[in-house]
């Protein structure tokens, strides 16, 4: 899921850093529609199928990357004029932006393939939403703490240094990993290249006048991707042909939107290059640049659990941000013995195994959030971590 980055497509992201290759991506999803049909554009390049034309399509499920840019898109992008107008516009937007020559981008377009599973991947049905009882044992199970726990240990020292240096624990660093990839077991299939190539110039369309704006803020924002994966693979001397990831562009083990790569990676092995496919030291050190990068408090608590007062009115704050004094939620008919006074939090509640859940969500929390803008993908990730530490939350305050 991703960092991306971004406001995020989803009610539940974002930025992420990512969309997740994996289970993660799938909770994300919104605006159920069925599965798209393409039409056929003689002047794309031939891949798994036809890319459509102007035709609208159903309306696309929000399984998005964590990290989306608000901004519209151009005034002037041609949206509905034929794919050699748009690539052309494209080369003329890339180049203007970014450090970038015409032969450059060209050539990747050239080398670009649409791929009608991608858009079926972006356009599937919304899932029905789970609650906490159903979500958490998909990332908090027996195999998955284990496997963090093999990867902790044989990453040790350098996880040890990278704790040391930023204050983002260790097992929070292969928490991240663990949701995301699988402890890099599964970090996608689909050409990088292909994926923002598809998204960018094909991004399914529902036909609904009043979703036409964001559909074309969506695709605007994996073109601008496309742009920054060419300069990404330029600047970190990457070859884009055989770059894998999600369907929806993110890339290596913490699932980086190349927005986000460029932005947060970093050279945890020192070779000069961030390179997050296969260096470990370097996708330790990304990922905990990312939690620094959005406000990351050394030492703090995450999350203490709450409990309601008998009486108390439901309160669901609009913010997943630490707005909330701990006497200001007191007054609400909520309290966590072990919150800090002088710590500001706010209230998450879920429906649990064994009931309804309170929680206090302080600014390490808030900061697990910007990598996927779901409350329940941040106490995932924090709860897996604990295990993962051999400190795990009790069910109950």
């Amino acid at each position: 899921m991703r960092p991306i980055l971004r406001s995020s497509f989803s009610t539940l992201l974002l930025a992420g850093v990512s969309a997740c290759a994996q289970t993660p991506t799938a909770t994300r999803s919104a605006d159920a529609a069925p599965a798209p049909v393409a039409v056929a554009d003689a002047a794309a390049p031939a891949a798994d199928a036809k890319p459509p034309a102007a035709a609208p399509m159903p309306t696309p499920a929000a399984a998005t990357p964590p990290s989306v840019v608000d901004a519209p898109p151009p005034a002037d992008w041609p949206a509905d004029a034929d794919l050699a107008t748009r690539r052309a516009a494209f080369v003329d937007y890339a180049t203007g932006k970014y450090d970038l020559t015409r032969a450059e981008v060209e050539a990747w377009l050239a080398q670009a393939q649409y791929r009608q599973s991608i858009v079926d991947a972006m356009s599937r049905p919304a899932e029905a939403v789970r609650t906490w009882a159903t979500y958490r044992p998909i990332f908090i199970s027996d195999a998955r703490i284990a496997g963090g726990r093999r990867f902790l240990q044989q990453n040790r020292e350098a996880l040890a240094k990278v704790a040391a240096d930023t204050g983002v624990p260790a097992e929070a660093i292969v928490a991240i990993i663990g949701v995301e990839t699988s402890y890099g077991g599964n970090t996608g299939s689909y050409r990088v290249l292909d994926a923002l190539y598809t998204l960018g110039f094909f991004y399914p369309s529902s036909g609904d006048a009043g979703k036409r704006p964001r559909e074309l803020q969506r695709g605007a924002f994996f073109r601008d991707e496309l742009a920054q994966a060419i300069l990404l693979a330029k600047e970190e001397r990457l070859d884009l042909a055989t770059m894998k990831g999600s369907y929806a562009g993110a890339m290596g083990m913490g699932q980086f939107m190349p927005s986000s790569y460029r932005a947060y990676a970093r050279d945890g092995d020192g070779d000069g290059r961030r390179d997050l496919f296969t260096s470990l030291p370097d996708v330790f050190a990304s990922v905990a640049n990312y939690f620094v990068a959005h406000g990351w408090q050394r030492g703090q608590p995450v999350v203490a659990r709450a409990v309601a007062d008998a009486g108390a009115a439901p309160f669901t704050p609009d913010t997943l941000e630490p707005a909330f004094s701990a006497a200001e939620l007191a007054a609400k008919g909520y309290r966590a013995d072990a919150a800090p006074a002088d710590l500001g939090a706010t209230l998450v509640t879920f429906e649990g195994a064994a009931g309804t859940e309170h929680w206090f969500g302080f600014r390490n929390f808030y900061v697990i959030t910007r990598y996927n803008r779901s409350p329940m993908y941040a106490m995932a990730v924090w709860q897996l971590a604990q295990e993962i530490a051999g400190t795990p939350v009790a069910s109950a305050p």
